[in-house]
């Protein structure tokens, strides 16, 4: 038997690390409260599966965590390069925690691209993982290295493990029928390995992914399993690592339930099912692929058991338009885009408003203008969902705030949409779509009841007593019109882009029908049922932060360190962007200051200075990718003392 002894220490940054030194040459094991990991290489380096297998085995263990892929924009990138660099950052605790972390405390970089790449982003004393194999001269040279970081003493600050992770990997697999170049591609297994005994993270499950995903290729998966456990092996016996970390599963953090890791699109997909499920309605996606959105096309294609019928359109227009369709039918319809396919579309979206039939519009913003940056993210759609289609044409926008709250926030979009018989937007964007969090899995009864009650028959009583069915007769409480399926006996009527008349439906060119209709249409908007925004202010504050969609995370963990310092900030965050909550007027008063962060040049502010005559200061960031709390948290410091 083993003595140990233990000891505690704190890191620079506040993390408390405990130690366990254990004696007869066993290795030192310390417990840190919380580390963030980033995986970065070739965009052929499996970096986004790696990382994905490692947050997957994270969230089985039960820490606390949050996740940001990192895509190269090009499809296939020049191998090496600095275009061609993907990574995925992991963040995970034994706390409650927000964002995926501002500053890796562990690098992964499998060839001098993703250090060059990567390196500006870490502290000193982070610890690097490097594959020596990749660091040939013509690939430094490619990337601008006159000479070899791991030689020039450019890394002293650092804490550097040179692995040869290339050789290691073949050496481990020589005992199966692999060509050097099919052995090589299992080097992300062997990092995983390695990065899975560091940290103490179960191997079971990934062993089982890989023997599933390589099902018909079972020489490939056991290579690969090969390599995976050759990374665990090594960790244990070399020297150059002599520590491994434990962090404790977050226990605190979340209350009883079934959780699962789930990223922001998966939870949106399963949001619109479980809509359509409590409206008891058949789901409809028509839809054109585009990044970030795609995987939402995807995932609901699986689901036909679910009645959900998918339609994969030739253009943006047509799945629109298919969209459209299937909601005259009676289906909950639903496209899906991001910000150049919502240009496409804006003009079925006002048709949409003119015949005042349920659809969602899924934006998951990216970077722009045009083609701008594909696989990085953006707030910058916000004026465009409000006002971009000719004419008076009001919509409901809908913003989830985490990777998780995308489940919630498609339920609320399809209770606007079916209750007003309106389209609803609903913006997510590429950090919410491709990060992910643990996710409480709801019970059934906690979900709201979505039914909806088609028109039977007629509604309207002519002045002979005749009895007819009128399409623009509207339930007085939300102003929506009587939604009636095709084909249902007695119920025929006109629908059409030209101005309907009031009640009738009728084409109408009258011009005070056209006021009357244009005004009406914005009160059922204005009219829309949400709830009041929530206020996060404990001590009494002067300064008001006020954030939507993604930020909510690092303006959360920058209010904490504010506070944590003694300062005094308060905090909200919309979902219902429009129309606004009804208290929201009242609580921006109460405040000297209000700060509106956003991944834009100021358009949410743009929208609150208009309204309540507020002068809102912006502080915005549009480089690709989300607030860091730090520098958010300066800003806001900087704000309060102002």
């Amino acid at each position: 038997m083993t003595s140990q002894v233990s000891s505690t220490a704190e890191q620079a940054d506040g993390t408390v690390v405990g130690e366990q030194r254990t004696a007869a040459g066993a290795k030192d094991v310390r417990r840190l409260d919380r580390v963030i990991i980033r995986f970065a290489g070739d965009s052929g380096d499996g970096m986004q599966l790696t990382g994905d297998r490692f947050t997957s085995e994270t969230a089985s263990f039960g820490n606390d965590l949050s996740t940001l892929p990192n895509f190269p924009a090009e499809i296939r990138a020049p191998a090496g390069t600095l275009p061609g660099v993907s990574s995925f950052q992991l963040h995970f605790a034994d706390h409650d925690i927000l964002t995926p972390g501002d500053a890796p405390n562990v690098l992964v970089a499998m060839n001098p691209a993703a250090l060059k790449a990567n390196i500006g982003d870490l502290p000193r004393g982070a610890e690097i993982i490097v594959n020596t194999d990749e660091f040939t001269k013509r690939a430094m040279q490619k990337v601008g290295y006159d000479s070899s970081p791991l030689e020039d003493g450019s890394l002293d600050g650092y804490s550097l493990h040179p692995v040869p992770l290339t050789t290691l990997t073949v050496e481990a697999l020589k005992e199966f029928d692999l060509t050097r170049k099919e052995a090589e591609r299992s080097k992300n297994m062997f990092a995983l390995g390695l990065l899975s005994w560091m940290y103490h993270r179960p191997t079971e499950g990934t062993e089982k992914f890989l023997r599933t995903k390589f099902a018909k290729k079972p020489d490939i998966a056991a290579a690969n399993i090969a390599a995976y456990r050759a990374g665990w092996n090594f960790g244990e016996t070399t020297e150059d690592f002599a520590v491994s970390y434990e962090v404790a599963p977050a226990a605190k953090a979340f209350p009883p339930g079934v959780y699962r890791n789930i990223s922001g699109n998966l939870a949106l997909s399963y949001g619109l099912i479980a809509a359509s499920r409590q409206a008891d309605l058949p789901l409809y996606l028509g839809s054109y692929p585009i990044t970030p959105a795609s995987d939402i096309l995807h995932e609901l294609s699986r689901h036909k058991n679910f009645g959900v019928r998918t339609f994969q359109a030739e253009d943006e227009i047509a799945g629109i338009g298919a969209a459209l369709g299937a909601a005259f039918g009676g289906s909950l319809a639903v496209t899906t885009t991001s910000g150049p396919g919502v240009a496409l579309k804006s003009e079925t979206i006002g048709l949409a408003v003119s015949l005042e039939l349920p659809l969602l519009i899924v934006d998951i913003q990216r970077g722009g203008p045009s083609t701008g940056l594909p696989t990085k993210t953006e707030q910058a759609d916000l004026l465009q969902a409000m006002y971009g289609r000719n004419g008076e044409a009001p919509v409901p926008v809908v913003a989830p705030r985490t990777p998780a709250d995308c489940f919630d926030a498609a339920l609320e979009a399809a209770r606007i949409a079916l209750t007003y018989r309106t389209p609803v937007f609903l913006l997510s964007d590429g950090y919410l779509a491709n990060g992910s969090e643990p996710w409480r899995v709801p019970d059934l009864q906690e979900l709201p009841d979505l039914t909806v009650r088609f028109a039977q028959g007629p509604n309207h009583a002519l002045d002979d007593g005749t009895e007819v069915f009128w399409p623009y007769k509207r339930d007085p409480r939300t102003l929506a019109r009587p939604w009636a399926i095709p084909g249902t006996p007695g119920l025929e009527h006109r629908i059409g882009g030209i101005e309907k008349q009031d009640g009738t439906g009728n084409i109408s060119y009258d011009p005070a029908n056209h006021d009357f209709m244009v005004r009406t249409r914005q009160a059922k908007i204005d009219g829309v049922d949400v709830p009041d925004v929530e206020v996060d202010d404990p001590d009494g504050a002067r300064t008001l932060v006020l954030g939507w969609g993604s930020t909510y995370g690092p303006i959360t963990a920058a209010v904490r360190r504010i506070r944590k310092e003694g300062d005094r900030i308060a905090q909200a965050h919309l979902r219902h962007l429009n129309p606004f909550p009804r208290n929201l007027g009242t609580v921006l008063e109460r405040y000297d200051k209000v700060v509106v962060p956003e991944m834009n040049l100021g358009q949410l502010a743009t929208l609150i200075r208009a309204k309540y005559l507020v002068d809102a200061r912006s502080h915005n960031q549009v480089n690709g990718m989300p607030f860091k709390a730090e520098q958010l948290a300066a800003a806001l410091k900087e704000a309060i003392d102002d």
